[in-house]
């Protein structure tokens, strides 16, 4: 039977994803979070599979409280990657509670229950990374990874949007026509969250390599916070970081990352990544000129991890390739010296 395997597959194939996307963030209660909603949704898969589609019902009381801790756990995981403090955290336990006081005591109130749960965090999980601006949004994640982080955080939205609407289309199924064809319609809805979770993977971020058009009017107050964020790259050599991040920039700074932002923004016309990374592209070209190492020793010492986006950001500085760059160097050194 088809529906047997989605589940777990549908589980794997989103942790897996996650995880991917969420590499380099070292916030320790952030990850506390996200572990435990990838280990869950995982465990749920296999959960759902099993009571589908091998009929395990000891199961089912169990299920509709742990669907109802991933959306809380979900929503605190990418909370956690933003520039805002995060409080009161507790208080996120309390939906899970009425869940599972529901299952004991209150049976049909679970499904308007999940319902409610799945939709309320996909719509504020989906708020929060459409509130601000995307890099106040992930300002806790690596510059490298501000992007796909985002991108992951708003396909979880989807997915428990997804998931509340068709948990409830699937109650209300089942309440009319009974649960002959349960394992099917489980089976096509892992389907398309899967397809779901292959775009996302596959699809091209066109957004993640835009810039602003060109730098607005930028203030005295603008530049001052750009002097201080210049030094603070320098200092140690912090650019070099390749798991830095614009709360990590803004803290070494000592200013808040709203306002690093917006100032690098408008004094520049790049983004904070694009802002650093050109220093880091300065540092590959002078280590082109003047060492002989080789263009992965150089691109990390510069601070980039992958080759992909080091090869990506020195054209788009300096609209050659690093191989093509030295080659340039070496030959004008040369034309000086012959005359």
């Amino acid at each position: 039977m088809p529906s047997i395997p989605l589940p777990f597959l549908a589980g794997l194939v989103f942790a897996l994803t996650l995880y991917r996307s969420l590499k380099g963030v070292e916030v320790p209660g952030t990850r506390r979070y996200f572990y435990a909603f990838l280990v869950l949704y995982a465990l749920q898969g296999v959960g759902i599979g099993l009571r589908f589609g091998y009929g395990v019902e000891w199961l089912a009381p169990f299920l509709p409280v742990s669907a109802s801790i991933m959306a809380p756990l979900a929503f605190l995981a990418f909370r956690g990657l933003t520039s805002k403090p995060l409080s009161r955290a507790w208080l996120h336990s309390l939906p899970p509670l009425a869940v599972a006081v529901s299952v004991a005591f209150f049976r049909d109130l679970v499904d308007l229950l999940l319902l409610a749960v799945f939709l309320a965090y996909g719509a504020a999980l989906w708020r929060l990374t459409v509130s601000d601006g995307d890099e106040e949004v992930m300002a806790e994640a690596s510059l490298q990874r501000m992007r796909p982080a985002l991108r992951a955080a708003r396909l979880t939205a989807g997915l428990m949007l997804f998931f509340a609407v068709s948990d409830a289309a699937l109650a209300f199924y089942t309440d009319v026509y009974g649960p002959g064809n349960v394992p099917l319609v489980v089976g096509l809805m892992n389907i398309a969250a899967i397809a779901a979770v292959l775009v996302y993977y596959f699809a091209p971020d066109f957004s993640a390599t835009s810039r602003p058009a060109t730098a607005s009017q930028s203030t005295e107050e603008d530049r001052a916070v750009l002097a201080r964020v210049e030094a603070a790259l320098d200092e140690r050599g912090l650019y070099r970081n390749e798991d830095l991040s614009l709360a990590k920039l803004a803290r070494r700074a000592g200013l808040p990352s709203r306002d690093v932002s917006a100032a690098v923004n408008r004094a520049t016309g790049l983004n904070v990544s694009q802002f650093v990374n050109n220093r880091r592209i300065a540092e590959a070209c002078r280590l082109l000129r003047e060492t002989e190492g080789t263009v992965t020793r150089i691109m990390l010492d510069a601070g980039f991890s992958t080759k992909s986006n080091f090869n990506r950001e020195f054209r788009r500085v300096t609209g050659m390739s690093p191989a093509q760059y030295r080659a340039k160097e070496q030959g004008d050194n040369v034309a000086k010296a012959e005359t």
